[in-house]
Parts: structure tokens; C-alpha cells; sequence
């Protein structure tokens, strides 16, 4: 069995964070100490912070439930694989619920002072010049949460043990963000708050070779395709007066095609027509069972996530 380069360690104590630059090829393993601890998990690119984790994509990919063998992937219009879950002892995360703040226990508890995610967040990241603006959604480990019939997201207890992990591989250098989360009063970390562990390994090579391939397309976009890639440095929003629209892809050009369907076509056709929805409009409806046909026959993947070699 080929031994790990253990490059750093921390103990997280309950109410704080650690910001870690996990560069290219390292891991970083979030265990449980006591078990029965959340953690909440933010990452940015390192060398461009604009560039950050983003649960909206990541949740398109993956679902609401991101385990092991999934990415982690950048906000548009980057939407890159930032990190890959290599192992998972558990296979609960979430990445449904925000993070919880301080408005969220004033407003729901009564308490104006307690500790809280996006606070523990914002201090941890403060280290590297960042503001409480960068915080954003966390990716959630270890949290059990889940959906009702009504579609409201809910949250249950969680099972983990002593000595449970995640191993996070980075895919990129990153300022990797994990923290403590602070709700003690919910059901997210079983009514307590506990210590985690935080390990940064140097990553064998079979688990460099053990990473899925994801695709690389025009589409994913850096500064140096943008029209105006200077970071504001104000705060206000003023208007342009020389701004000129030059949106992409436009004009929109429509082009008819006429479609000429057989008796027995027809017949099919009026059988299964979304009249409902399209009501007279034949093209409309005939467009509506031309692509659906194509999604189910040809999309690689769900909701338009990217096709990711096995």
C-alpha cells in the first residue's frame, strides 16, 4: 500500500474556519473527530478569486446529494471541475441549504449574537484580503438533508462516526475554506458542536489516474474572453454613458423549414400534440416532440450538465 505525504494538519474547534492553499494534486481530507459534525466548504480559484465553487452547477451535475466520484465546478462562465470527492465514507453531503447566518438566528431564534457559517467564513477568508461579499453557498458535508412532496428542502440528523472523511482532490490550485458549521440549534450537526479534523495529502499517482475526464469547450470562458475584465474597485453602480449592447448570438434569425408529414404521420402526430400547451399551433407543438425526442435519444447528460468520461 503506498503511503501519503501528510504536508499539513488542524484541529477545527467549534465557531472557526481555515483557509488552505491546496494547490494542484493535493488532497484535502475534512474528518470527523467526535462524529456528528457538519462542515460547511467553500473553494476559490487561487489565482483569480472571481473564479469560485459553485453549488448551482455542481447541483445540475451531481444532484443534491454530491458524493464520491463527483466534482465540485466553478460558477458560469467558467463552470470548470475545480475538485473531485475522491472518497467518501459517509455519501451525505448537501448542497441544497445555504449557509446558515446571523440573520437566520435573529430571525427564526430570537438570538443576535451566535455563531454561524457565512461569519466563520468571511474571518477565515479574511486572511487572504477577501470581504463577507465573497462568501457564497457552502457545499455542505456530511449534512443530511432532503426534499418533501410539497418541494420544501428539509434537514435530519446525521450518522457519522469517529474517524469518518472526506478526501477533496484538487484539480486546480485553491483557496480550499472549510469550517465548523455554527448551528447547534438545528438538526444539521445533532443539537451540538464538535471539532474537525483538516489533513492536506500529496496524492498518489493512482489517484491522479483515477479521475473521470471532463470536457474542455469554447464555452468555458476566462477574463481574456470577457468584453470588460477589470474588477470594479468602487462599490456603486454607475452607468455607462459610452456603453453600446453588443450581445452574443444576436440578432436571433428565425428560419422556417416546411415539414411534410405523410396520413399516417399526421395521425401520430394529432395523437400525442401538446394541444394544451401549444393549442392550434402545429410548428410549436411539432417542435416540442422534435427536441424532446432528441434530449431522450441523444443528451449526454441531464439538465444540460457536461458529459463526463467514466
Amino acid at each position: 500500500m503506498t503511503t501519503r505525504k501528510i504536508i499539513s494538519e488542524w484541529l477545527l474547534e467549534p465557531g472557526t474556519g481555515k483557509a488552505i492553499e491546496l494547490l494542484k494534486g493535493q488532497i484535502l481530507r475534512i474528518e470527523q473527530v467526535e462524529g456528528g459534525q457538519c462542515a460547511d466548504f467553500n473553494c476559490f480559484n487561487l489565482h483569480d478569486y472571481k473564479e469560485f465553487m459553485h453549488c448551482g452547477r455542481t447541483r445540475t451535475v451531481h444532484g443534491f446529494h454530491p458524493s464520491k466520484g463527483t466534482f465540485m465546478w466553478s460558477a458560469p462562465p467558467r463552470e470548470r471541475a475545480m475538485l473531485y470527492i475522491l472518497e467518501d465514507t459517509v455519501g451525505r453531503n448537501d448542497v441544497l441549504f445555504p449557509r446558515c447566518s446571523a440573520y437566520v438566528y435573529e430571525a427564526a431564534y430570537g438570538f443576535s449574537v451566535h455563531t454561524n457559517c457565512h461569519d466563520i467564513q468571511a474571518e477565515a477568508q479574511r486572511e487572504y484580503g477577501l470581504t463577507p461579499d465573497d462568501v457564497h453557498d457552502s457545499f455542505n458535508l456530511f449534512m443530511c438533508t432532503g426534499v418533501d412532496a410539497d418541494g420544501h428542502a428539509y434537514m435530519t440528523r446525521q450518522t457519522t462516526k469517529p474517524g469518518d472523511y472526506v478526501d477533496l482532490l484538487a484539480l486546480m490550485d485553491v483557496l480550499a475554506v472549510p469550517n465548523v458549521c455554527g448551528a447547534d440549534v438545528m438538526k444539521t450537526s445533532n443539537f451540538a458542536l464538535k471539532p474537525l479534523k483538516l489533513t492536506v495529502f500529496e496524492a498518489t499517482e493512482a489517484a491522479l489516474a483515477s479521475v473521470p475526464k471532463t470536457p474542455v469547450l469554447a464555452s468555458q470562458r476566462t477574463p481574456k474572453d470577457f468584453r470588460n475584465p477589470i474588477i470594479k474597485s468602487d462599490r456603486a453602480l454607475r452607468r455607462d454613458p459610452d456603453y453600446k449592447p453588443e450581445f452574443p448570438n444576436t440578432p436571433i434569425v428565425l428560419t422556417e423549414l416546411p415539414i411534410t408529414l405523410t396520413a399516417e404521420e399526421i395521425a401520430m402526430f394529432n395523437a400525442v400534440k401538446l394541444t394544451d400547451i401549444y393549442g392550434d399551433d402545429d410548428a410549436a407543438a411539432l417542435r416540442d416532440i422534435l427536441f424532446s425526442w432528441w434530449e431522450e435519444r441523444f443528451l449526454q447528460a441531464h439538465a444540460g450538465a457536461p458529459a463526463i468520461e467514466a
